[in-house]
């Protein structure tokens, strides 16, 4: 089972910052994760809330600031002092930090609460212009942008992200054009776990912090899984694999 940094090295780094990417990029995990939003005048920027007042020191959403605002606030300090000072990355930062790493990069497109119109394309402009359009999967909670995205850019792998329980999703993302489901981890226990993993599309789940229940999900055959501890989840596989061999 693959294992995803859930926005970068969460648990251990204030989310979605360089410095918690970089923690990412040096693990030999399969993937990172990551939530993208567009400013005031139009540029993509990593966070996951639509505003800027957990994580920061300032307060607004996202849309209505522009991003020499945004790079005014400190992101670091409501984690911990030690990591005062870091910034909010533009999408260009954090890509850069794996542009020559081996990592899967899962960008989530927040524009379920707002309509951020255009943002899809810039996205793809951009990871066109990094080469990175192999090594990406563009999820959202927004599934009409992720069926824009599939209908622009068919080459670039699509996922649909859900919280509830349904039924026959994996009819209805090849409807959307979603090549992956990226379901909340009780749901992927219930029927429609097993008959999205039977259809062959990838079923990856969120967000799994325990190895208890990282054992069920592998148990069940989800292909992946979204983790607050990549590193530690990491080593307790190895040592699983390890005792059984």
């Amino acid at each position: 089972m693959k294992i995803y940094a859930h926005r970068g090295c969460s648990g251990s780094y204030p989310e979605n910052t360089i410095a918690a990417f970089k923690a990412a990029a040096r693990l030999p995990i399969h993937g990172v994760e990551f939530d993208v939003h567009m400013t005031k005048d139009g540029e993509l920027v990593v966070i996951h809330d639509e505003s800027i007042d957990r994580t920061s020191n300032g307060r607004g959403f996202v849309k209505d600031l522009m991003l020499g605002e945004l790079k005014y606030y400190d992101f670091g300090a409501w984690f911990s002092n030690s990591f005062r000072g870091e910034k909010i990355p533009t999408l260009r930062e954090a890509l850069y930090v794996f542009k020559d790493t081996h990592h899967h990069i899962n960008i989530e497109l927040k524009s379920d609460v707002f309509p951020y119109e255009g943002m899809e394309w810039k996205v793809l402009e951009m990871l066109k212009e990094y080469r990175l359009e192999g090594r990406v999967v563009i999820s959202s909670f927004n599934h009409e942008m992720i069926q824009l995205v599939k209908e622009r850019a068919p080459h670039i792998e699509t996922a649909i992200l859900f919280m509830e329980v349904m039924v026959a999703p994996q009819d209805y993302a090849s409807v959307v054009g979603a090549d992956a489901l990226h379901a909340f981890f009780p749901t992927a226990l219930r029927k429609m776990g097993k008959e999205v993993i039977a259809s062959g599309k990838q079923l990856r789940v969120f967000t799994v912090n325990e190895e208890f229940y990282a054992n069920i999900l592998q148990a069940v055959g989800v292909h992946a899984i979204f983790t607050d501890y990549p590193q530690e989840m990491y080593n307790y596989f190895n040592r699983t694999s390890f005792s059984n061999n």
